[in-house]
């Protein structure tokens, strides 16, 4: 049935709405920031006192929880500009505070405020702003003393200027943040999740002084930590009752200059790396020293040194069992660490920075810890002897468990489709089916696969539109069988009690070109999960893959080297094109390459951006926010046979939508 038509008297000019300066914060507040408490809105300003010590400027932070429920941050670094902007022609505090997108940390060439910088979005102390009742801010700079206020992001006080009299100190910020409670769960920030980060902080910035005032209660905390990470680690192994380490802390950093290929000058790490045997595990990562509690691409790259590095010693010294392969997990599963990455252009999921997805930070990370790892247990073959032992054993576990599970489900497998290249992994959990379109695609993806655990069951043609087809009908169609056989399940309905021990993937992942074709096969397999496999759907087996639609190749500018960014669609591809010349790079100087189709990726290519693990974007499939019957409805509409005239109806009403991809 097509949806009903909003009346064209209801729907003219003035339905548009335009949200300017930092209503869409206001808005839709938790696009920009948790809201379970106003602690990430302190934080960006937290952050921003942390990059002036990032860059060597400052020697103190002081946060200090106010008797009205404030909450003051102040440092002592350079003060944030207060002169008139060239170009927007109003104070460039008042700037920075007012406007989303705006910040020193955009300017990323050498001669940059912060070449390295966490907060990259330019929304950090503006959400800040807009979510508070009354923001004050003291700058001490030049020789003045420069204030300003704003009340939800609204200037109300104008910047006024003193001179510094004897008592005034020579430079730095305070900035004084009132949380609007209305936006926020609890408007009371959590004491010990504060307390974490600004030690964190003081680990993470070397001689950096971080204190912690509340002024409620007259208690006071300062952090400053001369050991870095390595007594960071050591400290928080102690409180979380592990066992002592294996073996000694391996602990390092490593960062590019000038004449290292591939990454920009400056861009590395500093690690330290403890594994134990019981106990448990401490894991922390920071990007620019901001936190990522989700991990992301540096944690990836570290896991994949760690494991080359254990690997190659194992290998070297002829350790491993008969009959045990080491996966990544093995080394990685009682590994504790604190990791500090430095990327000159990091990019994150969402505005809260929780996880990187920066692809080129896998290859950084793994490329200095792998051989100094590598280098440290060869010079230490009696501790690496050690830590080999631990992660065969970790190893024999996992082939137990995954043993266990093929027992039960040995009997009455099918044999498999010819066309289906296998993995060789028999854990279901890690296991992953791509279902290709075509067989070039299909050739490109079996040589950019991981054969441990990437399966390729390449697709000829167009699926068959099985939503009218009967459940008994479907094995007539060689796809649809295949298909069937290669994942193990049987067709069922929705309230069928399924076998799921048959089950030969964790994820079945649908992988076509990114254009209209694709999209259509895409429809078509889902079409076939909903219908006939809906529990694969609502366990969450099936995903979408996401290849690109474009790369650029972009020039060397500034720090950073010559690159390749991928694009998924025109959106992705002209935020790319805004940040190169944002970032100095004139029009023309870089090229855009269109993939007709995956049988023009090349196996590499494939496998950096839609195969593996850990830089691919994939779209795990479910109901969201529908129900059942509204799917079904909807799918019914799409798809039925004689549901012609509702489809015209709907694509009349809802074509203008869809951006058509020529």
């Amino acid at each position: 049935m097509a949806t009903k038509k909003i009346p064209l008297s209801d729907y003219s000019e003035s339905s548009i709405r335009v949200l300017k300066g930092l209503e869409p914060v206001k808005q839709r507040p938790g696009m920009y920031t948790r809201t379970e408490n106003p602690l990430h809105i302190i934080q960006e300003v937290i952050d921003n006192a942390s990059d002036e010590a990032l860059g060597g400027y400052c020697k103190n932070i002081l946060v200090t929880i106010n008797t009205d429920g404030s909450v003051s941050v102040e440092d002592d670094g350079r003060g944030i500009p207060v002169g008139m902007h060239p170009e927007e022609k109003v104070p460039t505090v008042e700037i920075v505070f007012t406007r989303l997108h705006a910040g020193g940390k955009f300017d990323k060439g050498s001669g940059g405020a912060y070449a390295f910088s966490g907060g990259l979005h330019g929304v950090g102390v503006s959400v800040t702003n807009a979510l508070s009742t009354r923001l004050e801010i003291t700058v001490w700079r030049e020789g003045g003393v420069h204030q300003l206020a704003f009340s939800g992001g609204d200037l109300i006080e104008k910047l006024t200027t003193r001179p510094q009299n004897r008592d005034d100190k020579k430079s730095g910020t305070r900035v004084t943040a009132w949380p609007d409670p209305k936006y926020f769960d609890s408007p009371a920030i959590s004491q010990p999740e504060l307390q974490r980060l600004l030690r964190s902080k003081a680990v993470l910035l070397p001689g950096v002084k971080v204190t912690l005032l509340n002024a409620k209660t007259n208690d006071s905390q300062t952090w400053q930590y001369d050991q870095g990470l390595r007594g960071y680690l050591m400290e928080s192994l102690a409180q979380s009752s592990s066992s002592e380490p294996l073996i000694p802390l391996f602990e390092g950093e490593q960062y590019a200059t000038a004449e290292t290929e591939g990454f920009a000058e400056g861009e590395g790490a500093a690690w330290v790396v403890a594994w134990t045997e019981d106990g448990g595990i401490v894991r922390e990562s920071y990007v620019n020293l901001i936190p990522t509690s989700a991990g992301g691409t540096h944690e990836s790259g570290l896991r994949e040194g760690l494991f080359g590095a254990v690997k190659n010693f194992v290998d070297m010294h002829s350790l491993l069992p008969k009959g045990v392969k080491l996966l990544p997990e093995d080394v990685f599963a009682r590994v504790s660490f604190v990791l500090s990455a430095k990327v000159l252009d990091p990019q994150f999921q969402g505005q809260i920075k929780e996880r990187l997805n920066s692809r080129d930070a896998v290859r950084l990370i793994s490329t200095y810890t792998k051989p100094a790892l590598e280098l440290w247990l060869n010079h230490h073959v009696e501790y690496g002897k050690k830590l080999a032992e631990l992660v065969i054993k970790q190893a024999q576990n996992r082939l137990r468990s995954t043993q266990k599970v093929e027992k039960k489900k040995t009997s009455g497998i099918a044999v498999l489709p010819g066309k289906l290249t296998d993995c060789e992994s028999s854990d279901i959990k890690r296991n992953e089916l791509f279902l290709v379109e075509g067989d070039s695609a299909g050739g490109s993806a079996k040589m950019g696969r991981d054969k441990e655990f990437q399966a390729i069951l390449p697709l000829r043609g167009k699926v068959l539109n099985s939503w009218e087809t009967e459940r008994d009908r479907l094995f007539a169609n060689n796809e649809i069988h295949d298909m069937a056989v290669a994942i193990g399940i049987d067709p069922h309905s929705k309230n069928d009690i399924v076998d799921f021990t048959t089950l030969r993937y964790g994820k079945i992942c649908i992988l076509s070109d990114a254009d209209v074709d694709g999209s259509h096969i895409q429809v078509l397999l889902l079409t076939l999960f909903f219908r006939h496999f809906p529990q694969l759907i609502d366990r969450g087996h099936i995903c979408v893959a996401r290849p690109p639609l474009f790369r650029v190749d972009a020039p060397a500018r500034g720090k950073k080297p010559a690159q390749k960014i991928y694009a998924l669609d025109n959106g992705e591809l002209t935020a790319i094109e805004d940040k190169l010349r944002k970032d100095g790079v004139k029009d023309g100087s870089w090229t855009i390459s269109r993939f007709k189709g995956l049988g023009e990726m090349n196996a590499g290519q494939l496998w950096e951006t839609t195969m593996n693990p850990d830089t691919r974007r994939l779209l795990p499939i479910s109901l969201g926010a529908f129900n059942l019957e509204a799917s079904e409805n909807r799918f019914n509409m799409l798809m039925g046979k004689g549901e012609a005239s509702a489809r015209r109806a709907w694509i009349e009403e809802h074509g203008n939508e869809t951006e058509a991809d020529i």
